[in-house]
């Protein structure tokens, strides 16, 4: 029976010769998330159907666990925005096709580059770069989590990092050969050597760089909703439960909507965060670039809530930068109005201490409240 090991150990050595004997052994991996409670972690074993899983005390096999298919090398937890746990099946090719491609479209070379890990494992972001550099042969340093002095010692001008935006504000683009941005909207004006990605768990980390479709990565829009759809060959298998979200042609439907101009792919945001506000539609990810230019904002995030006037109002979810007054409502609309359209502009400002945010700084929009 090929088994799914799930792996609860921190980042380093340890975790990599795990993944690589478990891998030899014809077993695929769920990498575990070790800052979950033991009730959350014992519903994601449980839900993915984990045969076993390895702790640095040893192995603990696991009651009611389902076999993985042959060629099956990982199964990534995301609970999406429903929070019930699901599982994401990418194979060994589906790994190897997204090293390759990622490889070649950086023009890394595995005996000069070296790869560095230093983003939660139990996601996509982060295990991937893991996996690529073991289907290359490239080297790689492993850190157990994002600690600024830490990834900034394993800098240098070989080495390749992936990192959020979050991330990359803290230590910078200078120290590396390449950043790969991913997890969230990227901010503007990025260095030359910073790589703008779109993907998802489901696409094995990202497909699309700086706008343009890896090799054999395929990209369409929908005629009506401009949905993005996606096919290659690093998609997933199917989710653990047997789902396979992939239709006749081989198509992922993200649930993103996009645009191509000049040629390359612009997200505007999920569709399921269109704010449709007297009629107009209004994509979050501008407002907020926007908004984020104010000296008094240090974050933004804007969201719609319903409205018996507009349907919806554009709403600004406000951080304010310390030691300055809070931002007035007014000097924002003014902004938007400014560079977008009135409709635009948001109706109402909230000051909030933070951002509802994932452990990778990725933006909760639908927790705002």
């Amino acid at each position: 029976m090929r088994e799914l090991i799930a792996l609860d150990l921190p980042g380093g050595e340890g975790f990599v010769e795990a993944l690589r004997r478990a891998w030899d052994e014809g077993d695929a991996v769920l990498p575990l998330d070790r800052r979950l409670s033991r009730l959350a972690q014992a519903e994601v074993l449980g839900s993915l159907g984990a045969t076993a899983v390895l702790h640095e005390s040893g192995r603990q096999d696991l009651t009611g666990g389902r076999p993985v298919e042959a060629g099956d090398a990982l199964v990534m937890a995301t609970s999406g925005t429903t929070g019930e746990p699901k599982g994401v099946v990418l194979t060994h090719d589906a790994v190897r096709a997204s090293a390759l491609a990622t490889t070649a479209r950086l023009g890394l070379d595995p005996s000069v580059h070296r790869w560095l890990a230093c983003l939660p494992l139990a996601h996509i972001g982060g295990l991937s770069v893991i996996t690529k550099a073991i289907a290359t042969g490239a080297p790689l340093t492993v850190l157990p989590g994002f600690e600024r002095d830490a990834v900034l010692a394993a800098s240098g001008p070989e080495v390749v990092v992936s990192l959020v935006p979050t991330a990359l504000l803290r230590v910078g683009a200078e120290a590396w050969h390449t950043v790969v941005l991913g997890g969230s909207a990227p901010p503007g004006d990025l260095p030359a050597n910073v790589v703008s990605t779109y993907g998802m768990t489901e696409t094995g980390s990202g497909v699309v760089y700086d706008g343009l479709p890896l090799d054999g990565v395929e990209v369409a829009l929908d005629p009506v909703d401009g949905q993005v759809r996606l096919r290659g060959p690093m998609l997933l298998r199917a989710y653990r439960d047997g789902r396979v979200p992939l239709d006749a042609g081989g198509w992922l439907a993200t649930g993103d909507a996009g645009r191509l101009v000049e040629g390359r792919l612009v997200i505007d945001g999920r569709l399921s965060e269109l704010i449709v506000t007297g009629g107009e539609n209004v994509w979050p990810t501008p407002v907020e670039r926007i908004l984020s230019e104010h000296p008094a904002v240090a974050e933004v995030a804007v969201a719609g809530r319903p409205d018996p006037e507009w349907g919806e109002r554009v709403v600004a979810f406000v951080v304010p930068a310390p030691g300055a007054p809070p931002p007035r409502l007014e000097e924002l609309r003014a902004l938007v109005r400014e560079r977008l359209a009135a409709f635009a502009a948001p109706r109402e400002l909230v000051l909030v201490g933070s951002l509802p945010k994932t452990s990778i700084g990725k933006l909760q929009r639908a927790l705002l409240t």
